[in-house]
């Protein structure tokens, strides 16, 4: 238990999903008692009024029935509860009750009960005015200095000022430039009304200004009000606090002096009655409600604030003097006077929590046992030390909780993709350049073998994919019973994603004879995305600037039957050319050798070939496994295109760089303009103020670079975001091309993915360069290291942004060197030190002094040029256009 928690004097929950909010709240004697002890009146926005008198038999205790004096519904939602003198003829407390379209005054009265049941309340309408307005909140006092009496002023929400005088209507006016309705309060010493517009500026309409004004029966007329007859309505003062009002309170000190006290969302004002600034605090925490009040000391002002913390804080002016817990976030606290006991603190959540505490502590019961001074017996830690090393070894060697029988998960996941787009797109936002966004429905299904609760499914899409729900909770999955969800997937971002693929992950946990501890499970589905969602037919182009070529071991096939969506509009005698053209503009061209074994792929951006490559080996092979043709191979005979590969990386690592530069402007203007801030409240604070000498230019001026570097390092992170898709496209596309030309299997192209994709996000923190550098040096130190003394190396060094690309490139260079000398990835030490004495295939080992690699270290470009491609050449003329003929 926290030392500092509010102490529970009484508690109730009020009613069953209802909602409440700070108007609700009322601490009064209603029923005008002999005794005068305060009643605590709650009304919801679902229309019942409840008076409660508590009356615990010991502290803690529960609201009991008694305690409830009256409970009402009055069919409306009720957004403000007052007491005050609203009857005329009598200086009685009435209730005065606010619903949206009506203002209701009761009388609360109770009679003596002659059986055990007690006493019997009751309430009285009084009178009531029909509202033509919508209303919003409400405040009473003594206007115009009458004396024994409230008037009441009700605010609008289209920023009307209603006011009745008792059971009378006396005059409306319209706040000038009103948009959105404010907290309102009354200050009877300077005979005002203090509000907060919505262009956060405090603002005070004297009294008189208001009903010597232009009487406004129309929000028109407001602003005839310059033209017309009669006086304009001005404001006294206004004052801007720069940020939204929650509440505003006036603290008297008899008729010398008051405060206004304003609750921002992170900042309370204390203001005086001319709006100059008193002083201010600076909160930690977002606030949900505020109560000022005299101290008992002359001269300071306590406030309680509550905070969406569940915390109760209680300010002497702006010194923090005590720090409480509530079980709940208040939205209304008031302080009261029941059962004789002063200063009990009456707070109410937003979902009907009502609570009476007092602020106090308990005295901390424990006390630490002595500590036995017996010495160590080191022999006995030490053979306890080896019992616990054994176990864990015996725990990483078995293979798990659960043996190899029971590891059948319990849930299946599947996704099926329509083949169709959607006939009504479903993108909910056009950030791509098309008029039109497609998008295609995915089905998930989940179906369980045993009872489930607390499933979680999630679908994960590439960037700039989205879709329209990917997160789904199931509080309990039956057995044998199959759900089914569907969602959508479109294109969000100007840019193309990286891959076509999404994966449906469900996590479940359990405890059964199988799994007693209840470990977590996963089980997850990968399904394929259409080429067409983020593809168009085009027409083939002929001049590209880059171009690949793959070969396989298989006659050719027709463009057309593996593309049939994107080859509508070709003649026949164009089956061997397709035209792609990505929604987001780039456009692509596939060829197919008539003669050949041979496919070109031809863009005008070297990262759009990865989507179309991959798409085409895909289709070649799903086409060869139907027919039963088990060994179609693919292959690559070209150059790699490091250059080209090279220019992304350049490109993503200036960005990076950019980003740095930008922040540290960034940050030293904020420091900049923290600074002149000082400076001037440290000038406006002075009784006797010195010239500010362009301090307030200066800090204009700052403010606006401050915006500008934000915007600056808000459009760099987008293009980062964009270029880094890029640059997975690019690698992916390399990663491919290498396995094709080494003839790779699977797990070595594994590798490469993980050396080259260690990250699903670039950052300033981590980034790609350094990761990717750190992952190849890596792999050329063990797996493909020249000898024995380059696998002792180790990597030791911190990731930090490197100062250029250059090492970079030149491992990449010389991963690709070695690969084509006849080294292989494999994680296996044993496997890589074989390596180091026999290549597969019978190559040598690479000399210790390569004069190649020693070109590689001075110029990366040395070794692999701009490639010419002299496969792609071999196919066709140079002068011939490789759109319309490839023999």
């Amino acid at each position: 238990m926290s030392l500092f928690k509010a102490r529970d004097w009484w508690s109730t929950v009020l009613g069953e999903k209802e909602e409440f909010d700070q108007g609700c709240l009322c601490v009064a004697d209603v029923d005008n008692s002999c005794t005068g002890e305060d009643k605590i009146i709650v009304g919801s926005y679902t229309g019942y009024l409840r008076i409660f008198s508590p009356h615990p038999v010991k502290v803690g205790d529960g609201a009991q029935a008694e305690d409830l004096l009256l409970e009402i519904h009055l069919r409306e939602p009720i957004l403000q509860v007052e007491v005050g003198k609203f009857v005329s003829g009598t200086e009685l407390l009435h209730l005065a009750v606010l619903h949206s379209r009506k203002l209701c005054v009761y009388s609360v009265s109770g009679t003596l009960g002659n059986v055990e049941h007690g006493n019997q309340y009751q309430v009285k309408l009084m009178y009531e005015h029909n509202l033509q307005r919508i209303a919003c909140n409400m405040t009473y006092g003594s206007f115009g200095g009458v004396k024994g009496r409230d008037l009441i002023c009700i605010q609008s929400m289209d920023g009307m000022l209603m006011l009745f005088e008792q059971e009378s209507y006396a005059f409306g006016r319209f706040l000038p430039g009103f948009l959105l309705p404010g907290p309102l309060t009354y200050s009877s010493r300077t005979d005002s009304f203090i509000t907060v517009s919505s262009c956060r500026n405090v603002e005070s309409y004297k009294y008189q200004v208001l009903a010597f004004a232009t009487d406004a029966d129309q929000k028109e007329d407001s602003e005839q009000q310059k033209v017309g007859s009669g006086k304009r309505l001005v404001v006294d003062w206004t004052l801007n606090i720069g940020e939204q009002a929650l509440d505003v309170c006036v603290v008297s000190f008899g008729q010398s002096s008051s405060s206004v006290f304003v609750l921002g969302e992170r900042n309370f004002f204390c203001l005086k009655d001319n709006g100059q600034i008193r002083f201010m605090k600076k909160l930690d925490c977002n606030p949900s409600c505020f109560l000022p009040y005299c101290s008992a000391s002359d001269g300071a002002i306590n406030t309680l604030i509550g905070n969406h913390n569940n915390m109760l804080h209680v300010y002497q002016d702006v010194t923090l003097k005590w720090a409480t817990q509530l079980p709940h976030v208040p939205v209304a606290v008031k302080v009261g006077s029941l059962q004789g006991l002063k200063g009990v603190i009456v707070t109410l959540s937003d979902n009907g929590h009502l609570q009476c505490s007092y602020l106090g502590t308990d005295p901390s019961l424990f006390q630490a046992p002595k500590v036995d001074s017996r010495e160590i017996n080191y022999e006995e830690l030490d053979v306890e030390m080896k019992e616990l090393q054994k176990t864990i070894r015996d725990v990483n060697k078995s293979p798990g909780p659960l043996t190899l029988s029971e590891k059948e998960d319990f849930l299946s996941v599947f996704a099926t993709v329509s083949s169709t787009l959607d006939s009504v797109s479903q993108a909910t936002s056009n950030e791509v350049g098309a008029e039109v966004v497609p998008s295609v429905t995915v089905k998930v299904m989940i179906q369980s073998r045993v009872p489930l609760q607390k499933t979680k499914l999630s679908v994960y899409i590439e960037p700039p994919l989205a879709s329209t729900c990917d997160h789904f909770i199931f509080d309990s999955l039956e057995p044998d019973i199959l759900k089914t969800f569907s969602l959508s997937v479109f294109l969000k971002g100007n840019y193309l994603p990286s891959e076509l693929e999404g994966t449906a992950v469900a996590s479940y946990s359990m405890s059964t004879d199988l799994n007693p501890d209840g470990i977590p499970r996963v089980v997850q589905c990968k399904f394929r995305l259409p080429l067409k969602l983020i593809c168009l037919p085009s027409p083939p182009f002929k001049i590209a600037i880059h171009k690949l070529t793959i070969d396989t071991n298989k006659p050719p096939i027709s463009l057309s039957s593996l593309f049939p969506g994107f080859a509508e509009q070709l003649d026949d005698d164009q089956g061997n050319v397709i035209g792609f053209r990505f929604i987001t503009g780039s456009r692509v061209t596939l060829l197919a050798s008539k003669t050949s074994q041979r496919y070109r792929i031809q863009s005008e951006q070297f990262e759009d070939l990865w989507l179309i490559t991959k798409e085409l080996t895909l289709r070649l092979q799903e086409h060869f496994e139907k027919q039963g043709i088990k060994d179609f191979t693919c292959s690559f005979s070209g150059c790699i295109p490091l250059q080209e590969y090279f220019d992304l990386i350049d490109q993503h690592f200036e960005l990076r760089l950019n980003g740095e530069k930008v922040e540290e402007l960034l940050s030293e203007r904020a420091i900049q303009f923290r600074a002149i801030e000082r400076r001037l409240l440290t000038r406006f604070k002075d009784k006797n103020p010195a010239p500010l000498q362009h301090l307030d230019t200066l800090l204009d001026g700052t403010y606006k670079q401050v915006i500008a570097l934000a915007d600056t390092a808000e459009e760099n992170h987008r293009s980062l975001l964009q270029s880094f898709a890029r640059l997975k496209s690019a690698t992916h596309l390399v990663i491919m091309l290498i396995g094709l030309w080494q003839k790779l299997n699977a797990d070595q192209v594994a590798i490469l993915e993980a050396a080259f994709l260690p990250l699903q996000q670039d950052s300033q923190e981590l980034g790609w360069e350094e990761t990717v550098d750190a992952a190849v040096a890596h792999l050329l130190k063990t797996c493909l290291s020249k000898s024995s003394k380059e696998q002792a190396l180790n990597l030791t060094s911190q990731l930090n942004i490197p100062k250029d690309t250059n090492r970079l490139k030149k491992h990449i260079s010389l991963l690709c060197d070695r690969l084509a000398k006849g080294g292989r990835l494999c994680l296996s030490t044993e496997t890589a030190a074989q390596q180091t004495n026999v290549m597969p295939g019978g190559c040598a080992p690479i000399p210790e002094l390569d004069p190649e690699e020693r070109a590689i270290e001075q110029d990366p470009s040395t070794l692999f040029p701009n490639p010419s491609y002299p496969a792609a050449q071999s196919l066709e003329p140079e002068s011939s256009p490789p759109a319309t003929v490839l023999e």
